[in-house]
């Protein structure tokens, strides 16, 4: 007779996924950079280049879902966590990319603290909230870990996008809902939601960002937000913000090609 898996976790690539919500609690600033390309390769760059999470975008990014597995694994392999934005804050979307072994979920479009708990929920097995259950997936190992079940309600990560008029005016509440870590700016959503598209520099939008570091510091989450490179990473966290987005995999490729083309060359010259 075979002997019963062991609940016990062994070291492996899940492992910087069970640290990184303790790392938000501690208030430990975090950086990582959207994973937009659909390519496991590029994220897995991105990892051994050095980030704390790679994000897989499902909403605007050309990956799929199928997909956050192998980058699970690659990017662990380097000891980087794999976080997802799914296309919608659904159980469905939502429980899918934890059983493939994301350490969180990012939800977008969120306009109220109502709605945040609700997506909440979906992460939580039963009687805390209504996610569905199964063990033969990469997350419990494919049932050689089953002990994930019993963890996964207090290590999956809860990150709630702050993008609409309706978040920025219940910052306060969303903050303090339970299970929810971390508050992420989306700069172009939220300026155009503002009213001043693309206008980083507007009191309107410079108001917002500090509701939203004041609602963080007084209920202990970290605010997070995006920056298109190092001396926007740097501001940033300077001003307070500890979940630190660098650009993306397309943008930060981008970037490096073009400022490696000498004047005079390549065809924009």
């Amino acid at each position: 007779m075979s002997a019963a898996p062991s609940a016990t976790p062994a070291p492996g690539p899940l492992a910087p996924g069970r640290a990184l919500r303790e790392r938000f609690l501690a208030g430990e600033a975090t950086i990582g950079t959207f994973i937009s390309l659909g390519s496991v390769a590029a994220a897995e760059v991105c990892a051994a280049a050095g980030l704390d999470w790679v994000l897989v975008d499902l909403e605007h990014g050309g990956g799929s879902e199928g997909q956050i597995g192998a980058i699970v694994a690659a990017a662990g392999a380097y000891g980087t966590a794999t976080l997802v934005r799914v296309e919608q804050p659904e159980r469905i979307r939502i429980g899918r990319a934890l059983d493939a072994g994301a350490a969180g979920v990012m939800f977008p479009r969120i306009s109220s603290a109502a709605e945040a708990a609700e997506a909440r929920r979906h992460q939580l097995y039963p009687p805390a909230g209504d996610r569905g259950v199964a063990s033969y997936n990469r997350a419990a190992r494919w049932t050689l870990d089953t002990g994930a079940l019993d963890r996964s309600n207090e290590q999956a990560v809860g990150i709630v996008q702050i993008e609409t008029r309706g978040a920025v005016d219940d910052v306060a509440a969303i903050a303090a809902t339970p299970g929810v870590d971390v508050l992420f700016v989306g700069p172009q959503d939220l300026s155009y939601a503002l009213g001043v598209p693309r206008q980083f520099d507007h009191p309107r939008f410079e108001a917002a960002l500090d509701a939203v570091l004041a609602a963080c510091r007084a209920t202990g989450k970290v605010a997070g937000i995006l920056a298109n490179d190092r001396a926007g990473v740097e501001r940033y966290r300077e001003r307070g913000f500890g979940f630190l987005a660098v650009g993306s995999d397309a943008t930060l490729l981008a970037a490096t090609v073009r400022g490696a083309i000498p004047d005079g060359l390549g065809v924009r010259r």
